[in-house]
This record gives C-alpha cells, structure tokens and sequence, in this order.
C-alpha cells in the first residue's frame, strides 16, 4: 500500500509515463523506499484499474505515442488521507546489521573487511547525496523544501553511519 501512496504522491507533483515514473523513482525516493521496474508497472495499473491515476495517451511526432499517467481527485484525496494518517512504522531490514550481529564468528581481519566495505559504500552514497543536494536549487516554496529534507535525512543518516564505523572500528582494534 506504501508503495501506492508514494506513487500517488510522486504523479502529485507533475504528469508522467511509467518510464518518466521510475526514472523518477530512482533518482529521489528510492533512497528511502525501493521497487524495481515490475512493482512499480504493476502499482501503476492498479491505480489506474482503482480511479486513483488515469492514463492519457499523447501521440508521439518524432516518436511512439507516451502514455500520460495524472493522479484524480480520488487519488489525491487518498493520497492526503495517508498523508495524515497514523505512522505506519516498517520494520526495517538492514543485511549488514545483520551480518555484524553474528560477525564474532569471523576472524579480526574478516570484521575490519566487512567493515571496510561498508564504509566504501557509505562514503559512495555520501558523494551521490552530496551531488544530488549541490545540483539542487535552493527550494522554492514548502512542498520543495520538504522534498528537499528527506534528501538532508539520507545525509545526516549516512554521517551517522560512518561516525559509528569510526567507533567500532576503533573500538575493535
């Protein structure tokens, strides 16, 4: 249903295909919230199947016909209903987490390289934020902004994350 809603709320903000949807998707919220190309085709035609989004087809000049996907007046009044609703807290699953907990059956050398991939990846997802907030410009009005904060969690987060390696890391030693 989450994925229904953020869908919703990624064609709130402007029209798209499914192909402008998940090249959407990949570059903002999928920082938060994953789903390959399937799931997110396979949503789309349950909305349009439910009324929440209705499809307009453009014809296409210099190439294929483009199949317009906007959010109704039912879609975005459930859209604002979920907005406004309890926190449906998601547990979350963390492989890496998981790999630390039951590492103290790896010899030193195989924590610190475990350990040492995580940073790489945590330092790779840094630059990408980092050049997804420097391409950004300063936002303009409110819905900006608030788009612009889940980009400064994912930042603040990954600090977070690399501070902690700093600590085990030290700790371990």
């Amino acid at each position: 249903m989450i994925l229904q809603r953020i869908i919703l709320g990624l064609l709130s903000i402007a029209p798209m295909s499914g192909y402008d949807l998940k090249r959407q998707f990949d570059s903002s919220v999928n920082y938060f919230w994953s789903a390959d190309k399937a799931q997110i085709y396979r949503t789309l035609a349950a909305l349009v199947s439910d009324g929440l989004v209705e499809v307009r087809t453009v014809p296409g000049t210099a190439a294929p016909d483009r199949h317009e996907h906007r959010i109704t007046r039912a879609g975005r009044r459930v859209l604002r209903e979920w907005l406004k609703s309890d926190l449906d807290r998601q547990p979350e699953r963390d492989a890496f987490l998981a790999r630390i907990f039951f590492a103290g059956e790896l010899e030193p050398a195989e924590v610190a390289r475990l350990l040492h991939r995580r940073r790489e990846a945590a330092l790779a997802t840094l630059a990408t934020l980092e050049a997804i907030r420097d391409a950004n410009p300063e936002p303009a009005d409110r819905a900006e902004r608030l788009r612009l904060a889940t980009l400064d969690n994912g930042l603040r987060h990954t600090v977070a994350e690399l501070e902690w390696l700093d600590s085990l890391e030290k700790e371990l030693q």
